[in-house]
């Protein structure tokens, strides 16, 4: 991956009860290091480590901005997007 594009991507845990919104660089690396519990805090806290969307942006800085209009919608909105391009909700960083 180039060092000049970004990633905003969605996790959710087993039960689709939790959302997580994040953004990065290096998404192999990320979800590595969501899926190991790695790094402490809200995704470790809650077992958030289901990729169940993601969206590649140009730049960091295109994806913060994503990343905030996404934490901005509400629940209902997040999920028809999830199911826009996952319907059935599959953790994405399987394939």
């Amino acid at each position: 991956m180039t060092k000049d594009g970004a990633w905003v991507y969605i996790l959710t845990n087993y039960n689709h009860t939790t959302l997580y919104i994040g953004v990065t660089t290096d998404l192999e690396r990320r979800m590595a290091e969501h899926k190991s519990h790695a790094l402490p805090g809200f995704t470790q806290n809650y077992n958030v480590d289901r990729l169940v969307y993601v969206e590649r942006t140009q730049s960091i800085r295109d994806a913060i901005e994503r990343e905030k209009q996404l934490k901005r919608w509400g629940r209902k909105k997040k999920e028809k997007l999830i199911e826009s391009s996952n319907p059935l909700w599959r953790d994405l960083s399987e394939s």
